[in-house]
């Protein structure tokens, strides 16, 4: 502010001087003014970072201090067992350890000292689990509280690693946590429905998989605080929270079922060089039981990633990507991972339609006419006989598996009709079973079914259903009509409180009338006794079949034929179906259903049956001329001398391998097996310990021998016999000169003509 200054003159005037002058009591009100915006901006400032610190990071702040604040360690739950349905263990956890360092807590007086003691510690563990050096040097320098080094530990790992620990004098830093890990006792046993978990017991395929939270539990914690040096606070309050162990299964396959069609699978894919494998099912169809299911080539659910004998011969060259693809088309279960044309075992569903809709009867004279092919529009479908079958009733036609005579019965039902059915039947939906990787059947849609498209489908061609969905369709049948839903898992207990809970049978609805299903038994009977499906008869007991012979699709040749046989037993009061699906089969059998699967539906019932106390139905044994067939009894673990005086009583002939006592040594083994069905007088032979089954006999030629002749014949060879029809023998399922063990079943057929069987 400028001021006047006032001087006296020496005259007394007076002189007013202007002068410059700051004072130092003001503020510039300019000044004041942004000093008043700067402190009001920086206001603003704070306050918006307080807010979004309170409302847009407070959760993760609140978050990020608890856990500096507080040591969480978790507890794991246990993993749930799977069981069969006699109380086998199918997958168990067995207790390993995990290995946990705390790298702060790895430390000396100095840092020279440190360095050297961490060096040595990383070295330590490296070596003893085998591990890569730098990676485990980098785990035991970090800042982190906890690093893992190795999940899973075997016993013996962790017994090196404690006496190297006390040989070092080492107390703190390394832990030693206890864990579990799948062991599945069984090895490759139901690999495919089972399926397997990975290092962290997650399941990653099949039951384990699809059965995940019911089988994993949740996870527990101890709660602790911590002080601002990172460390527990003494005495400090902890809190406790108990895990839940994951739930016990019990599924409705029976272990010893299922190892029967699983020794009989391999040795049909096997023996026909079926190059995509093959599958099988067993089904209760008064529950939906699945009794036993299996695919091969299989592989052992403990080293489920090292290839099988199968993948193995070209493993090696696969690029990486194809490496995995192939190690996951290994993995599937065939009866529900995959789907395929079914061929005239689809006849079945036909015939049960048209009788439900009294289009037909089972003997109605005359009704179809076969002269080896039908004209369907421009198109003309064969008939798959060399000659035409002529005349024919639905029974008739049934076992010869005659596609005209289908065809002609699926044009008169109509597509409308037909698929009304096949939805009742659960065949256009997810059977729901609870198995892992259930994929949908493929029809076409109901407005793109023309007269071409009825004819196939009318004898199982061109369209796609899961084996599943086809046996559980033909368990309705046999199960008077009523359809049920199919299932895996019998009972789930809980392994905290011991409760039990019983997943339901559960009745989905009632599809054709009892009067339809005791027809269309009659005539898969028939098929059986007097017709295609003869190959999978079994002395002693009454069976009905359907056998499948399905062409690859249009432009997929390379897939091969699909050979297959469904089968139903007994005929009344059916008890048990099963379906067998061979892939591509290309032996020396060749590729039909009847010939390639018939007889080894024959050799799967032979043993279930009587495991499952079947009754031998009487008649069906004098229907095959075999009034005098008894039952091969279960011998083994008894001593020689106990089996032969057992043997002997029921009417049977024995030879013994043995070195020692008979009185005290135990029977390792016996052939035939079990349950087999055999003519009094034949020969059964018996293996003590330190012997086993060894091929030795040639088969002789037996055609042309009658049954006379064809008994002295095998006879003399401690071979034994199975006889179906009467006159002379036309077709043995054993090959002139083919090597097999003494008191092998040499099934033969009398006065019948050699034919292909479809």
């Amino acid at each position: 502010m400028k001021k006047n200054k006032i001087i006296k003159t020496s005259d007394n005037k007076v002189i007013k001087i202007k002068t410059g002058f700051e004072s130092k009591n003001l503020v510039h009100t300019t000044k004041l003014r942004t000093l008043m915006i700067i402190t009001f901006l920086i206001f603003i400032l704070l306050l918006t970072r307080i807010g979004f610190l309170q409302f847009v990071q407070g959760n993760f702040l609140k978050e990020k201090a608890y856990q500096q604040q507080t040591i969480n360690q978790i507890i794991s739950p246990k993993r749930g067992n799977i069981y069969d349905s006699t109380g086998q263990s199918l997958a168990i956890g067995v207790q390993v350890d995990t290995i946990t360092i705390n790298p702060t807590k790895i430390a000396k007086n100095n840092e020279v000292d440190t360095k050297d003691y961490k060096e040595k510690v990383a070295k330590g563990l490296s070596e003893i689990f085998e591990l890569d050096y730098e990676e485990t040097l980098k785990k035991v320098t970090s800042e982190s509280q906890v690093e893992t080094i190795i999940k899973k530990v075997e016993q013996e790992k962790v017994d090196q690693l404690k006496k190297w620990m006390d040989e070092n004098k080492i107390t703190v830093g390394i832990n030693i946590d206890e864990d579990s890990k799948r062991y599945y006792p069984y090895g490759s046993v139901a690999s495919n429905v089972i399926g397997f978990c990975g290092n962290d017991n997650q399941g990653l395929s099949g039951i384990e998989a699809n059965w995940e939270s019911t089988l994993t539990g949740t996870p527990g914690k101890i709660v602790s605080s911590k002080g601002s040096d990172q460390q527990e606070i003494p005495n400090a309050e902890e809190t406790y929270i108990s895990a839940e162990n994951g739930s016990d299964l019990t599924l409705t396959i029976d272990v010893n079922i299922q190892k029967i069609v699983e020794k009989y699978l391999k040795q049909a894919v096997d023996e026909n060089e079926c190059s995509r494998g093959g599958n099988v099912i067993v089904m209760n169809p008064k529950t939906g039981d699945i009794l036993a299911m299996a695919s091969y080539p299989d592989y052992d659910l403990n080293t489920p990633y090292t290839p099988n004998s199968t993948l193995a011969k070209t493993y090696d060259s696969l690029s990486s990507e194809k490496k995995n693809d192939a190690l996951s088309k290994m993995w599937i279960n065939k009866s529900v991972g995959e789907t395929y044309e079914p061929g005239s075992t689809f006849k079945v569903i036909t015939a049960a339609v048209a009788l439900e809709e009294n289009i037909t009867s089972t003997d109605k004279t005359n009704d179809f006419y076969c002269k080896g092919f039908e004209q369907v529009e421009d198109r003309k479908i064969d008939c798959w006989a060399d000659n035409p079958h002529g005349l024919q009733t639905l029974r008739r036609a049934l076992c010869n598996s005659c596609n005209p005579a289908f065809m002609q019965l699926g044009k008169r039902i109509g597509p409308s009709t037909l698929y009304k059915y096949y939805n009742a039947f659960g065949l256009f939906a997810s059977t729901n079973s609870g198995l892992y990787g259930e994929q949908r059947s493929i029809f076409q849609k109901l407005d793109k079914v023309g007269a071409v498209e009825l004819a196939t489908m009318s004898f199982g061609q061109r369209l796609n259903v899961t084996p599943l969905q086809m046996i559980t369709a033909i368990s309705c049948i046999a199960n008077d009509g009523v359809l049920m839903k199919p299932r895996i898992v019998k009972e789930i207990t809980n392994t905290d409180t011991g409760a039990v809970t019983e997943v339901p049978v559960t009745q989905i609805r009632q599809v054709i009338s009892k009067q339809t299903s005791e027809e269309v038994k009659s005539l898969m009977e028939s098929v059986v006794t007097d017709g295609s499906g003869r190959h999978a008869a079994v002395t002693g007991y009454s069976i009905g079949g359907k056998t499948g012979t399905s062409e690859p699709p249009e432009k997929k040749e390379e897939d091969g034929y699909v050979a297959s046989y469904v089968a139903i037993s007994p005929i009344e009061d059916t008890q048990v179906t099963l379906l067998l699906t061979l892939y591509d089969p290309k032996g020396k059998n060749g590729h039909q259903g009847g010939q390639v699967a018939g007889p080894v539906v024959s050799q799967m019932f032979s043993e279930i049956l009587p495991y499952l106390n079947v009754p031998v139905d009487e008649n069906a044994s004098n229907s095959s001329n075999s009034s005098n067939y008894i039952v091969v009894p279960d011998v083994r673990k008894k001593t020689i001398s106990e089996a032969e005086k057992i043997l002997k009583a029921a009417g049977f002939n024995t030879k013994v391998y043995v070195d020692g006592d008979p009185n005290n040594i135990l029977v390792e083994d016996q052939t035939p097996k079990p349950g087999n069905s055999l003519m009094k007088g034949s020969i059964i032979v018996l293996y003590g310990e330190g012997y086993s089954i060894s091929t030795s006999v040639s088969v002789p030629d037996l055609r042309g021998m009658n049954a006379s002749e064809a008994i002295n014949s095998l006879k003399s060879k401690n071979l034994n016999i199975n006889i179906e029809g009467s006159g002379y023998v036309t077709t043995q399922d054993y090959a002139k000169d083919e090597q097999v063990p003494e008191g092998t079943i040499i099934k033969v057929t009398l006065k019948q003509t050699l034919t292909q069987v479809h």
